[in-house]
């Protein structure tokens, strides 16, 4: 979910509880406010009445409420003497205009007792007030309204407001997703009239600087390391293939000097990869021309063909389409044959493999193992999926890193328990 959003959803929340305890309040209020109005005006026609009855004595009993909605009864005067002015809530059958029968309303009443002529009366006067479950239901549906309008406005005041307040952060977080390290260029930073935003492209920045340093640094050492290793360890193999012509060795000896040889060999092998890799990284091949894959593929098949043949699996290739690109010859041989090897490396026994050739796409499918490999890390350094050391763990780095060179993707996946590797060129 978005950041903005996110805002909304808990404002939304807050604002319901706000407006619903504001209503619940307002509620009281007004009702509390209706009644005083109410008590305010029956007090007056008490008044009124009370003056009426002392001038005409001819209405000085009245049992029944009518129109004018008051009763006037003759009480004892101990009662009389007992009796206080009480205001209460009560229904009484009433008709109004438009009603055909009377019906139970909702009125305030007021009883109160007098004195005229030496005799004590009690009055009742009652005025209709409104319902409160109508009143309930227009505060509810009003509540509704003002809620809907204020999450509208808010939505409105995020997309048009405070987007344009965050915009510096979208602004760099759009950077950093499309950041490449090894591109080597800092990020582009513009000045903000937030300080907030200032301070997190400061710090974002000083930790991009730190990033560039070390990882060229890494680069430079893994460079200077691999080529300050080529001579030693090439010595050191002409030395191990002089003793193997000594006549005086033991089996065992020799035996002891061969497994040493492989070792070597493997450490050179992976000495090769670490400089090549660090020469695909810093662009020192540059020259670029029409790269006939479907000719590359057929020639890196005919070269393993030997190693394939040895473990029975049969090679088959779909030329579908003629498949050129402007590439460095080296780069390509080695992408092809990086990829070729790597499917019959980790191929079974009596295995397969298909390589597809279209127009833009080069698809290289092997058996081997009913286990998908983790694409998360299949092109990371070193990653050999639970395969044997003699694999360096270097060949798809390497076929990664020439891809990326040239704006070009590959994929893996893994289906019908076939292990794929689809490049599509840009």
């Amino acid at each position: 979910m978005k950041l903005l959003n996110h805002s909304v959803k808990y404002l939304s929340v807050a604002l319901f509880i706000l407006v619903t305890l504001w209503s619940i309040v307002f509620y009281f209020s007004m009702l509390n406010e209706i009644k005083d109005t109410i008590d305010e005006e029956l007090e007056n026609q008490k008044r009124l009445i009370i003056k009426n009855v002392l001038n005409d004595q001819t209405i000085i009993t009245k049992e029944n409420f009518d129109e004018n909605l008051y009763t006037l009864q003759e009480i004892e005067r101990e009662s009389a003497i007992l009796a206080r002015d009480t205001y209460t809530d009560l229904e009484i059958y009433m008709q109004d205009a438009d009603d055909d029968s009377p019906e139970l309303e909702p009125v305030r009443m007021l009883t109160t007792v007098f004195k005229a002529n030496d005799t004590f009366y009690q009055l009742k006067i009652a005025n209709p007030i409104i319902e409160q479950n109508d009143l309930v239901k227009a505060l509810f549906w009003n509540v509704v309204w003002l809620y809907l309008i204020l999450i509208l406005s808010i939505v409105y005041i995020n997309n048009f407001t405070l987007k344009k307040i965050w915009q510096p952060f979208y602004r760099l977080l759009a950077q950093l997703k499309s950041y490449k390290i090894d591109q080597l260029t800092p990020l582009l930073l513009k000045e903000t009239k937030i300080k907030e935003f200032d301070d997190l492209q400061q710090a974002v920045s000083e930790m991009n600087q730190h990033s560039l340093e070390t990882y060229t640094q890494q680069k430079e050492f893994i460079a200077n390391a691999s080529h300050e290793l080529q001579t030693p360890l090439a010595i050191a193999s002409n030395k191990l293939e002089l003793l193997f012509e000594d006549d005086s060795l033991s089996q065992k000896q020799a035996q002891k000097i061969a497994e040493t040889y492989q070792i070597l060999q493997r450490l050179v092998k992976l000495n090769k990869s670490l400089l090549l890799l660090s020469k695909i990284e810093n662009k020192q091949f540059s020259k670029f021309e029409k790269i006939n894959f479907n000719a590359i593929v057929k020639q890196s098949v005919g070269e393993l063909s030997d190693y394939a043949s040895y473990k029975g699996i049969e090679i088959t290739v779909f030329n579908k389409a003629e498949l050129i690109e402007k590439m460095d010859n080296t780069h390509a041989n080695i992408l092809i044959s990086n990829l070729v090897k790597n499917a019959i490396f980790h191929n079974v026994e009596n295995g397969t493999i298909e390589i597809t050739i279209e127009k833009k796409l080069l698809k290289i499918c092997n058996t081997g193992k009913a286990l998908a490999l983790d694409d998360n890390q299949v092109f990371n350094r070193f990653y050999k999926g639970g395969s044997s050391n003699r694999n360096t763990g270097l060949g798809l780095s390497i076929v990664k890193a020439i891809l990326t060179l040239y704006n070009s993707q590959i994929h893996y996946y893994f289906k019908n328990n076939r292990h794929c590797f689809e490049i599509i060129f840009v």
